[in-house]
């Protein structure tokens, strides 16, 4: 009797069509089965958990899709055709952990994509067409621990972006054209940072320039991008010091100025971004480049003075055999005046015996 209450109750959960619930009504699994919209997810069971919608064809998302969601862990949207997401759209998703956008056509992400996702711990976002990822699109995933972002465009990505992950462990960046310039340069060290606190990175290989290309930037020593900081200072300077530089009142005391910024926010965000983006990479500036510049002015000191050294060593090496040179001819040249006074000599003591006899 208690099998058949069971089933009966199992049979009354709801389960949006032509979706298939787990029996609990922890998964509901829409994949697989062609849908270019999604199913009244209005449906779904209060005990649903993950929410699984691969490989259909869903290409448009509207902002309240997954409104009231709330008690999904895991939502699914691999292998779709999504090329657009409004900013907000997983907003309140609140508990939502596992994120996954493989195999899609995104090419762009609005920053507030990822809006009220302050618990997700895994995010991929492999196999699209993204060409950059927006400073703010992260700043709100404090908890991940996972990110894929292998097989896309990306040329360089700015370390501002990444600063936020600070739980990250595992990071994807393979089969991307990465450009290993002045532009990726704050982003290996970024990198290096995070394998230095245990963290994971595949294969960053280089595409350009040539002489790098198959190389992966992990392996490039900082110095070869010293030329980006020459560069800089020709350019007025990345970090703020040109005149007018919209860094320059900010970075002098970020705390002091934080509440004013605030209260200028909304007014200035269209006619500053630019200038306030660059303020932000400037505020992420590593360490071990200005560690870098030392070491090459001390080595640049020290190859000097044995320059030097072998110079005056030389100098002295010249002088020295000059002086042993003249020294030898002068003595050949001695030589034989003293044979012929030793020969006269002879000749007037013969000819006094001579005379004698």
């Amino acid at each position: 009797m208690s099998c058949m209450l069971a089933a009966l109750l199992h049979s009354a959960l709801p389960c949006p069509s032509p979706c298939h619930c787990s029996s609990d009504g922890q998964v509901v699994n829409c994949g697989g089965l062609g849908l270019s919209s999604l199913p009244p997810l209005h449906l779904l069971p209060a005990e649903s958990r993950s929410l699984l919608l691969p490989n259909n064809k869903l290409s448009v998302l509207g902002t309240s899709a997954f409104a009231n969601l709330s008690s999904l862990e895991e939502l699914d949207l691999s292998n779709n055709y999504l090329d657009n997401l409004p900013g907000g759209l997983f907003q309140d998703m609140s508990n939502l952990t596992r994120l996954t956008l493989h195999n899609n056509s995104l090419t762009a992400m609005d920053r507030e994509l990822f809006q009220g996702l302050g618990g997700l711990q895994s995010l991929d976002l492999s196999l699209n067409g993204l060409s950059s990822v927006p400073l703010g699109l992260l700043d709100e995933l404090q908890s991940l621990r996972w990110l894929s972002l292998a097989g896309n465009r990306l040329h360089a990505l700015e370390r501002a972006a990444f600063e936020p992950l600070v739980n990250l462990q595992h990071l994807e960046l393979g089969q991307n054209p990465w450009e290993c310039d002045c532009n990726l340069r704050d982003f290996k060290h970024w990198i290096e940072w995070l394998l230095y606190r245990g963290g994971r990175v595949d294969a960053v290989e280089c595409t350009l320039p040539k002489d790098l290309r198959g190389r992966d930037i992990r392996t490039v020593p900082v110095e070869m991008f010293n030329y980006c900081l020459q560069l800089e200072d020709e350019n007025g300077g990345a970090d703020g010091s040109r005149a007018g530089s919209p860094c320059s009142r900010n970075n002098v005391n970020p705390d002091a100025t934080q509440n004013d910024n605030t209260n200028e926010e909304s007014s200035s965000s269209s006619a500053g971004g630019e200038g306030t983006s660059e303020c932000v990479r400037s505020r992420y500036r590593p360490v071990s480049v200005r560690r870098a510049i030392g070491t090459v002015v001390i080595a640049g000191v020290v190859c000097g003075i044995v320059c030097i050294m072998m110079v005056a060593a030389a100098a002295y090496g010249c002088i020295y055999a000059s002086l042993m040179a003249k020294y030898q001819r002068e003595l050949k040249k001695r030589q034989p005046l003293m044979g012929d006074g030793e020969g006269d000599g002879e000749d007037r003591e013969d000819k006094q015996i001579s005379s004698v006899a």
